[in-house]
């Protein structure tokens, strides 16, 4: 059969079309594909329904409904992230604290040698949840000081999808154990918003506490949104703390997710809250490292030093910097001083090995569940370095120190033994964080400099990695944990996640390293900074300015008079040599790239206030302009930045209640625990207020009659002395208008009694504030409700600067 021109035309205009339709047909499933789960669009949209609807049942077919699941072959993941820990203090890198678990770790895995984080918490968790550099996610700082600045609002925007979010949309299940420091201030309440909350950002299950600090003899937790506390083990009163129960958590979720959905990938995020202060620890513990730091600061860095070149986790010709002349040298401290500061050390060193114990539990049930080989372990050692918050010769009560007031040495020394107990609030000396930070100089807050950068890594995944104990020395940055999680599960970036169009994410995957110990790095700059201290890295060179400040002072410092420092990281690496003076074209270069890179991840504008930025116009709040607050039954765990603020000015409790025949005791209202607050209660069927003073002093107020059955009306009369903060009051008890009591305090809290405990009405939440019961002493009678009513301050304008300046020092602790 021949076909005509005509035909053949005809023919064509046919098959054009149909080729047409077959092309948009097939991308159109291209388009499907990379919607569906796996693609760049989370969540994929709902699968077409492939079975057969008919009038009744009997003549349609059901389809079958789909599970999501994980690509074949993904890892389960388990990040740790230690905190506040510098490079010199495990064992595994060279320091003196044993760290087996860690050893074993990276004998069958990879230590990283120059890996970095941003120089403080919430900044660095938002880093590595998203991706993204702190400043993208909205976390240039910690939540409490944060402003409305783009890169500092302390709220990580939706667009910055955490990876456990696309991990759990990719059919993994996620859990999250620990410290959460990345929840806004005025969103930690139970009004929410929870948007923010572990719940909403991709985890199933959560078990922790919001903030940055935790007491780990009696912890603030959470299970999910739900206010819980720690269950002790019977027979383990007194010797069990947090860290006992994160990892007794942990593993019986992942006995349990394993049990239920053996083939279904797990993400674990774990991170203990440990070792940042309070260094509580149980006594047995303790006792293992009794007089093992007697040589103190300046003799540990050199052994250290050693220890570190015979590991080889830095290089053969790698410095041991100077201590800077603002740490005093360990020989010229006291006797007395040497005693504290090695006792605290002590404490700080126990709770580290007890750190590396109870993370090792977890690693053993993942092998007793026979998911080591192929499961992907990330054990970050800190998320910056080593704290410089705890004063130059250490703390019994941090909050005291944060709050300005001297802890008298022989204070401190008359309760040598109650250190890491639940009794004190310990932090260790500047020069022991030093220390910790060898061979590198500063630490913590400081981000121009690797002592507060710079934190070891220990990545593991058997199945995959084969060069087991190997070191890499690639730079890279905790951006770069995401990215490397996505490729190892073989799952691209979304571009859009629960219908919000994401940022790039700023990171680069690690994968490559594991295989090629040798490799260039992937990561060929990173900018810092944290509080003016800046730096911009590039291609073995790093730009350096320090601004001012330091960790344990307060002050604001001129931009313009920073001194830049330039190091070559390559053959440097410890940052010995300032070669600023003989490359200052280069110096140049990396200086104008910062301000590229600043103006690109949101860093600007550069914000070294701490007063000012204390400011509460500069945040939402929940309590900004109230003057009267009314508490029902079931009112506990409110922060105490969402309380009613009770400090530097008078005001009155009124406690409206029922006694039942017999009498009742407990708490009606408490504010903060052991180490500050006040509390209303009954004892012995008498009203009692009582004010701790940062542990120091106690003063209390004792009704002088046994309180009749009835109802009744218990007020708190707080007379401020007036004339600035922090002074002195008289306090006056009333039942039903009646007065039972008066007494004095001298002196009283200006600022926050605490960094983690709450406003508790009906009982006492978490340590107690009195030492006249123990913790919740709940009201045995009815509490119908608790009025609180605040009389206006006349402060000051300098005393209002020194409220603002204060504060910020006690909530910098907390990241």
């Amino acid at each position: 059969m021949h076909t005509t021109s005509l035909q053949k035309q005809q023919l064509g205009a046919l098959l054009g079309p149909l080729f047409m339709i077959f092309i948009l047909l097939a991308l159109s499933l291209d388009i499907a594909w990379a919607k569906a789960p796996g693609g760049t669009v989370l969540p994929p949209p709902e699968p077409p329904f492939k079975g057969k609807i008919g009038q009744t049942y009997k003549d349609s077919k059901p389809d079958k409904i789909p599970v999501i699941k994980a690509p074949a072959g993904a890892p389960n993941i388990l990040v740790v992230l230690i905190d506040d820990v510098g490079y010199g203090a495990w064992g595994t890198f060279g320091g003196q604290i044993p760290t087996p678990n860690l050893d074993k770790l990276a004998q069958g895995g990879l230590r990283y040698t120059q890996f970095h984080t941003t120089a403080l918490c919430s900044p660095t968790r938002a880093a590595l949840l998203t991706g993204r550099n702190h400043h993208s996610a909205g976390t240039g700082t910690i939540t409490e000081t944060g402003t409305a600045y783009p890169g500092y609002t302390g709220q990580i925007p939706k667009s910055t999808a955490m990876i456990s979010e696309i991990l759990r949309q990719n059919g993994y299940s996620t859990a999250f154990f620990g410290k959460n420091h990345n929840v806004p201030d005025w969103e930690t309440s139970v009004s929410g918003p929870y948007d923010r909350w572990p719940g909403l950002q991709g985890f199933d299950h959560f078990y922790g506490f919001i903030g940055g600090e935790a007491n780990q003899w009696a912890p603030a937790l959470y299970r999910d949104h739900q206010p819980v506390e720690m269950q002790v083990p019977k027979g383990k009163e007194g010797r069990y703390t947090l860290n006992d129960s994160l990892a007794d958590e942990a593993i019986k979720y992942i006995f349990q997710q394993k049990s239920v959905t053996p083939d279904r990938p797990f993400f674990i995020y774990y991170a203990p809250g440990a070792t940042h202060a309070p260094h509580h620890v149980p006594k047995d513990w303790l006792d293992k490292f009794k007089g093992q730091f007697d040589q103190g600061w300046d003799k540990y860095r050199e052994d250290a030093y050693q220890r570190q070149l015979k590991l080889g986790v830095i290089p053969p010709d790698t410095k041991l910097t100077p201590r800077p002349r603002e740490i005093p040298a360990y020989d010229s401290l006291t006797p007395g001083q040497k005693q504290v500061a090695a006792r605290l050390m002590e404490a700080f060193a126990a709770y580290t090995a007890q750190t590396d114990y109870e993370v090792g539990r977890v690693l053993d049930a993942v092998d007793q569940v026979g998911q080591l080989n192929n499961t992907l372990v990330f054990w970050i050692i800190g998320d910056n370095g080593a704290s410089m918050e705890g004063q130059l010769y250490g703390s019994f009560n941090e909050m005291a120190a944060l709050g300005g007031v001297q802890e008298d040495p022989a204070f401190i020394l008359q309760h040598l033994d109650e250190i890491g107990g639940p009794n004190a609030y310990n932090h260790y000396p500047v020069g022991w964080a030093w220390a910790m930070n060898t061979p590198f100089q500063w630490g913590k807050q400081i981000a121009s400099h690797l002592g507060g950068v710079r934190n070891p890594m220990v990545i593991t995944w058997p199945d995959r990695i084969k060069d087991r104990g190997g070191l890499r020395p690639q730079f890279h940055h905790v951006i770069d944990i995401a990215p490397t999680i996505l490729e190892a599960a073989k799952l691209p970036i979304p571009g859009e996640v629960n219908g919000v169009k994401q940022k790039p994410m700023e990171g680069v995957s690690m994968l490559y390293s594991f295989d090629q110990p040798s490799a260039e790095s992937a990561r060929r700059e990173q900018y810092f900074e944290m509080f003016g201290n800046r730096a911009l890295y590039k291609d073995g060179w790093i730009a350096a300015a320090r601004h001012g400040r330091l960790p344990w002072t307060t002050g604001t410092y001129d931009f313009d008079k920073d001194k830049w420092e330039l190091y070559d990281l390559t053959h440097d690496f410890s940052e010995a040599d300032d070669l600023a003076a003989k490359h200052p074209d280069r110096l140049k270069k990396l200086q104008d790239e910062f301000w590229v890179q600043a103006k690109k991840f949101q860093v600007l504008p550069l914000d070294d206030r701490l007063a000012e930025r204390t400011d509460p116009r500069l945040r939402p709040s929940l309590i900004e302009g109230r003057t009267q607050f009314t508490y029902y039954p079931g009112s506990i765990r409110i922060p105490e930045s969402s309380a009613p603020p009770t400090k530097n000015t008078s005001h009155s409790i009124t406690a409206h209640i029922e006694v039942p025949q017999g009498g009742a005791d407990g708490v009606l209202v408490a504010e903060g625990g052991v180490v500050g607050g006040f509390s209303l209660y009954i004892k012995d069927g008498r009203p009692v207020y009582e004010y701790n003073y940062f542990t120091q002093a106690r003063r209390k107020v004792t009704g002088s009659e046994v309180l009749s059955p009835g109802p009744a009306a218990i007020r708190m009369e707080f007379r401020y002395d007036g004339g600035g903060i922090g002074k002195g009051a008289t306090t006056t008890l009333f039942v039903n208008d009646k007065k039972v009591g008066e007494g004095r305090i001298e002196v009283t809290n200006w600022g926050r009694f605490s960094a983690d405990e709450t406003f508790d009405v009906g009982e006492d939440t978490g340590s107690p504030v009195s030492a006249d019961y123990a913790s919740p002493n709940r009201f045995t009678g009815i509490l119908k409700k608790v009025e609180i009513d605040i009389k206006p301050a006349s402060v000051n304008t300098a005393d209002q600067e020194k409220i603002k300046s204060m504060a910020v020092r006690s909530r910098l602790v907390v990241e």
